[in-house]
């Protein structure tokens, strides 16, 4: 195989390698797609200001998140069915983020459990959860994740019901028989069933919790001691809601561009989260990042670390742990190269001074400065 130079050239080998409507499932988003598109367009309206004549020899990319400390400020969002991917799924991500140093977020949907993810060896792992409407189940869930040694809940809450993704529908998308919900499985709620349309549209309406309110963020609380994330925030109102309610961090997300259509760019929506957080809890960003460029860009900003989704699914299923591997240790070193050329030896170094959007009022022209 050609030497992968970017993260983004691993989609396309993932297209060679996976059946059809594995592929599609993973690359589609909602309707038109054009959140989809737009989640990576809006990168490119970010430019860089780098200042210059900085020692930059040593640098330092280490920052803590809920207080554990890891490598860099780069994590893996939750993605489910990664077993369709390859046959290692989730082991593969797991092992490859603990020798990243870094954190992995385990999707409910996970094709390998908690109990099995932990197995793997030590890591820092986080436990994304949908809320079903037995709430036993959702009980169960939280506590088998908490004692199997998982540090944070990412609550989605963007998912009263699936966007409307329309190659699962033409593909009729299922799970292969061979795979199932591995978190569900003793509850008989890990098998998804042929549907004329898609059929995790199916299970997720006959499934998932319609009702769900900011009073279940509180509710979770009273059933767990690890910290929420309350993930799918794209607004400074649900921003104060969520400091409001308890919430450990938010993570800035519209789903991979998968639920509504036509909601803005995570990284467009990323500064008015911040503005309402009020610097009261950590708002991190998922969603479009495939450069460490886009990683400095997040930080700068205001987000406290990034999450990556695709990149991994589709280095999983071109290489397997190896690739997951070579995805992080590639945004790792584009980031430290960005921090480097833009004069920033240290994560506190970014500043909203170092990058100019298209949405910034025009800079007034000021006079050189004499030497």
């Amino acid at each position: 195989m050609e030497e992968v130079t970017n993260v983004t050239e691993y989609q396309e080998i993932a297209k060679k390698k996976l059946p059809k409507m594995a592929y599609d499932y993973y690359a589609s988003g909602a309707e038109d797609q054009w959140t989809l598109a737009e989640n990576r367009n809006a990168f490119s309206r970010i430019l860089f200001r780098p200042r210059i004549l900085i020692d930059v020899s040593k640098i330092d990319m280490t920052t803590t998140v809920l207080g554990f400390k890891i490598s860099m400020p780069i994590m893996i969002a939750p993605t489910a069915f990664q077993k369709m991917a390859h046959p290692e799924g989730e082991y593969a991500t797991a092992r490859a983020a603990s020798a990243a140093g870094t954190i992995m977020t385990l999707s409910s949907w996970a094709t390998s459990s908690v109990e099995e993810v932990a197995s793997t060896g030590p890591g820092i792992r986080f436990f994304q959860l949908y809320v079903y409407k037995d709430r036993n189940v959702v009980a169960q869930l939280v506590r088998r994740a908490e004692r199997a040694g998982f540090k944070a809940i990412a609550l989605t809450v963007d998912t009263p019901r699936l966007g409307r993704r329309e190659a699962d529908i033409k593909n009729r998308f299922v799970l292969p028989p061979f795979l199932t919900l591995k978190n569900f499985e003793g509850l008989n709620l890990g098998k998804m069933d042929q549907a004329n349309d898609s059929g995790l549209a199916s299970y997720v309406a006959g499934q998932i919790d319609r009702t769900l309110s900011w009073k279940d963020v509180q509710w979770l609380q009273t059933i767990t001691s690890m910290p929420i994330l309350v993930k799918g925030v794209l607004t400074a109102e649900d921003a104060r809601l969520a400091v409001q309610a308890g919430a450990a961090g938010i993570i800035v997300s519209n789903h991979g561009a998968r639920q509504l259509d036509y909601v803005p760019a995570t990284i467009s929506a990323l500064e008015e989260v911040v503005k309402g957080a009020q610097g009261r809890i950590p708002v991190f960003l998922d969603g479009g990042v495939r450069r460490g460029t886009d990683v400095f860009k997040a930080l700068a900003l205001g987000a406290s670390g990034i999450f990556i989704g695709r990149p991994v699914v589709f280095a999983l299923a071109a290489e397997g742990e190896a690739g997951v591997k070579k995805v992080l240790q590639m945004l790792r070193d584009e980031f430290e190269l960005t921090m480097a050329l833009s004069g920033c030896r240290s994560l506190k170094e970014i500043t909203r001074n170092h990058i100019v959007t298209d949405w910034d009022t025009p800079r007034a022209a000021l006079p050189a400065p004499r030497l």
